[in-house]
């Protein structure tokens, strides 16, 4: 019986490229997330999540536990390792992720799609406030690029770049829908929408669903 492949998840990739790096437990992998902005990417600020990922990634046979330390007045710290096929899926995983596109369906498209649940005013002023938010967002990831130590490789600020892009051009788009909605160029009301879905929805099937 050929075993399914085990299911690739962002965290759990972080988690194994770290340990390639080195065995480590917990607290010091959290802290090097957090040293290496890794916490703007995927969420690696709850530990309990983190612990999560290892103990699946353990299940799996991907990941093992090299050693106890133990040391009196504070907790147990368990060092994580790597196995071989860890090693393997670590880098299959990391290569799909490249190149696969279409396989993510953020909330944001979702609500795009039903904008006209809400009236024009209400959405607009909705996304205003994701305009704000995603200027605070792009702010932020500038201040983190030039605050880059002097020297640092391209390479290890590709996801700051690639960031600023996606929410540049995000920015720029909710921006113009926002102009077209104010200057009444996109707009909707009920009965516009009942003429829309008269005009182009298919006629109203009587017929049972043969399946």
């Amino acid at each position: 019986m050929t075993m399914k492949p085990a299911q690739r998840s962002s965290l759990g990739l972080l988690v194994l490229w770290q340990l390639v790096e080195e065995p480590m437990h917990v607290y010091r992998m959290q802290r090097l997330f957090e040293e290496r902005g890794k916490g703007r990417v995927v969420n690696v600020r709850s530990r309990a999540s983190l612990y999560q990922t290892i103990e699946r990634l353990v299940r799996l046979g991907l990941v093992e536990v090299r050693e106890t330390i133990r040391t009196e007045g504070v907790p147990d710290r368990i060092v994580y390792a790597i196995t071989e096929e860890g090693r393997e899926v670590a880098g299959d995983w990391l290569r799909e992720m490249l190149r696969t596109t279409g396989a993510e369906f953020p909330e944001f498209i979702v609500a795009v799609s039903m904008l006209f649940g809400l009236d024009p005013e209400d959405a607009r002023g909705q996304l205003e406030v994701r305009a704000e938010g995603l200027a605070a967002q792009l702010a932020e990831t500038e201040a983190a690029v030039a605050s880059a130590p002097e020297g640092l490789p391209r390479l290890f600020m590709l996801e700051e770049e690639y960031r600023r892009t996606l929410l540049e051009a995000e920015l720029a788009w909710v921006r113009g829908v926002i102009d077209d909605m104010r200057a009444g160029r996109l707009t909707w009301s009920e009965q516009w929408l009942r003429e829309i879905a008269a005009a182009f929805d298919s006629p109203q099937d009587n017929q049972e669903d043969p399946s």
